[in-house]
């Protein structure tokens, strides 16, 4: 049985009703108690009604549109709300909240090192404008490039703040890449380090990568950066059911030393929210032995394989020289990385590095472009 008031219609669940322009919507009851606008603290702007608490289900006594708003007085309650139209149109089809960080990723080949952006940390740090643009560009591109920035350590951390913080690893807060008497790792070397993304073996990868250059007088050890995105869409079109087996199924990658031994399992290919391609994960030195039942390997390593090769195509890799006073800010679960060997007796080559979050980054660019819930 529902009550009609008109041209509002209450029934047991929820409310429907007509918005502005004449399209019928219908609201559910707990979500319209639950999200009421009273529900959120202005000041600290997180939810301070807690649904759980109501002992019967939310049910209106009246509702009326009043203005260009929808008056509910709730039954049992002493309590009335107000839900301005444009917001509940907003909500009316289930769409999900509009979201500034949400891009459209452009994809990029061989040639794009021209083309890669590229802003000054002085810049950056004077003008918020200038952050927006440059985390616009890394979730669009997925690469950027920081110049002029201090020969010291501090530069670094300032520039990390301007996203986020810094997210430690097991390597640590901060990673020094030059040649180690006695590395852990292959990027401690001048030997030539093949193409990958950093630390899949951890269960959650970091998302945004740092690169900052101190010195680089060495011979050879040109950098090497593809963009994940366009080999990946590329190998969809030309392969789908290999492209199927390698965004759908999960790997072992691995990385043990004397204090550590960390395991996880990753998808070569990662899709978002909208089944699109957002990145990659690859790297032949962290790749634990692959554990899948026999047969299922008859496919995949073929694919594995296929996609591996289609990597080091010329179309895709770019190669350039990172220069002292630069830094290179990449998504690390988009971009994969390497470098050719070098002279280690030529000169001096030093790289520091750390790592952001993914989520920081769009957390930062949301707050410097969006409007927000409370704004």
């Amino acid at each position: 049985m529902s009550l009609t008031t008109s041209p509002i219609t209450v029934t047991e669940t929820g409310l429907e009703l007509v918005l502005p322009g004449g399209k019928p919507a219908y609201f559910n009851h707990y979500w319209l108690r639950d999200n009421c606008p009273t529900s959120f603290d202005s000041q600290t702007r997180e939810r301070v009604f807690d649904i759980f608490h109501l002992e019967t289900p939310p049910r209106p006594r009246s509702a009326q549109i009043v203005g260009d708003a929808l008056e509910i007085v709730w039954d049992g309650e002493n309590h009335t709300s107000l839900h301005a139209l444009d917001w509940l149109a907003a909500y009316a089809t289930g769409q999900r909240r509009a979201d500034p960080s949400d891009l459209a990723r452009r994809a990029w080949y061989a040639n794009h090192y021209a083309d890669i952006a590229r802003f000054s940390q002085a810049d950056l740090k004077a003008d918020k404008a200038k952050v927006a643009a440059w985390l616009k560009a890394l979730i669009v591109e997925g690469v950027a490039i920081v110049t002029e920035m201090p020969d010291s350590d501090e530069g670094l951390t300032d520039l990390v703040k301007l996203m986020g913080h810094v997210r430690p690893t097991f390597f640590g807060e901060y990673f020094d890449v030059r040649t180690h008497i006695e590395p852990t790792n292959l990027a401690y070397t001048a030997k030539a380090l093949e193409l990958h993304t950093d630390t899949p073996a951890e269960e959650m990868a970091p998302g945004v990568q740092f690169l900052h250059c101190r010195a680089n007088s060495v011979e050879g050890g040109a950098n090497l950066f593809l963009d994940g995105v366009a080999v990946a869409n590329d190998f969809r079109a030309l392969h789908p059911e290999d492209f199927r087996l390698l965004s759908e199924t999960d790997v072992p990658f691995y990385c043990e030393h004397d204090t550590y031994d960390v395991r996880s399992r990753q998808r070569v290919i990662e899709l978002d929210e909208h089944g699109e391609v957002s990145g990659v994960t690859i790297s032949q030195h962290m790749a634990d032995v692959f554990d899948l039942p026999q047969h299922v390997l008859d496919s995949y390593y073929p694919a594995f394989c296929r996609f591996g090769r289609m990597l080091q195509s010329d179309k895709y890799l770019m190669r350039f020289r990172i220069n002292a006073g630069e830094c290179i800010v990449f998504d690390n679960h988009r971009i994969v990385h390497g470098r050719e060997a070098y002279s280690a007796t030529s000169g001096a080559r030093y790289l520091r590095g750390t790592y952001a979050d993914r989520g920081e980054m769009r957390s930062t660019y949301r707050a410097l472009t969006g409007e927000g819930r409370f704004k």
